[in-house]
């Protein structure tokens, strides 16, 4: 497995495994599947509902707590923010039932960002999140709240896959030492991204599946990527990325493909805004 180090000096690997749209009733074994094939970093959220099967997964594994990466997130507060995100942090601690996180993400740009901020660099301080980061903010968002605030995030999450490539926001963060990490990095199968005849070529000159070729690309790009799968077989086909590497006009190849924007929502766009910083979480 490789790793990449974060801004604070924190070890993360490359390659992890993500519990999004997961049921609960699932993610149990769904991670314990990944923790057998060799994953290490798991992605969670409050907002997922399945931080505690994550914990109990992780609990019933075996594994060392200094060898796994895990990682969840904040949803938007309610005023006052900085005191119900310390709050909802520790709600997440006590679900996933560990002594402290590897990563904790602010998981939209709304509300009283500034606020939960303050309260995630504090936890930060006491060390019960080793690394503090952010989710979904581009790049005039992530720069302001750089500019403005003591803690430079570690993490941007963000929508990146071979049709949104996000060159941008990949340049400002590298600039700024903010650790780029994709979500969707299949999009979820859209523009028929599994059967694409450019993928499927150069899949087909290394002997892997679609699948393969976009974490290679992801991976050889330094970006972190947490692919979900509920297939132990998937699973093992997605961890097996690291035996060969794609050639600059493969690179090339891909990069081309890129079309500039969104295939799920912007996070700019007004109806979006409100739906997501209206929305609050039962518990």
């Amino acid at each position: 497995m490789q790793s990449v180090t974060l801004n604070n000096g924190v070890e993360m690997p490359i390659l992890g495994f993500g519990v999004y749209q997961i049921p609960p009733e699932q993610t149990e074994q769904a991670v314990a599947d990944a923790l057998a094939v060799g994953y290490r970093l798991l992605d969670t959220a409050a907002a997922y509902g399945n931080e505690e099967a994550v914990g109990r997964a992780v609990k019933s594994s075996g594994i060392p707590r200094e060898e796994l990466f895990v990682t969840t997130k904040l949803w938007v507060q309610d005023a006052p923010a900085q005191d119900n995100a310390r709050r909802a942090f520790d709600t997440s601690l006590t679900k996933l039932g560990l002594d402290h996180v590897d990563l904790y993400l602010m998981h939209q740009p709304f509300g009283d960002v500034y606020g939960q901020w303050r309260a995630m660099e504090a936890v930060n301080r006491e060390g019960l999140a080793k690394a503090i980061g952010v989710a979904n903010f581009y790049p005039d968002r992530l720069l302001d709240l750089m500019l403005n605030n003591e803690v430079t995030p570690a993490v941007n999450q963000i929508e990146t896959h071979p049709f949104f490539q996000r060159t941008v926001d990949h340049a400002l963060m590298r600039e700024h030492g903010v650790q780029h990490q994709s979500w969707g990095g299949f999009a979820e199968g859209r523009n028929n991204l599994f059967t694409h005849p450019v993928l499927s070529e150069i899949g087909a000159a290394h002997d892997k599946s679609v699948a393969q070729v976009v974490l290679r690309w992801l991976i050889q790009c330094g970006i972190v990527t947490i692919p979900k799968s509920v297939d132990p077989g998937r699973m093992g086909q997605n961890f097996d990325v690291f035996d060969f590497e794609l050639g600059d006009d493969q690179m090339a190849q891909i990069a081309a493909l890129d079309t500039g924007a969104t295939l799920f929502f912007d996070h700019r766009d007004p109806e979006m805004v409100a739906r997501l910083g209206k929305h609050r979480l039962d518990s």
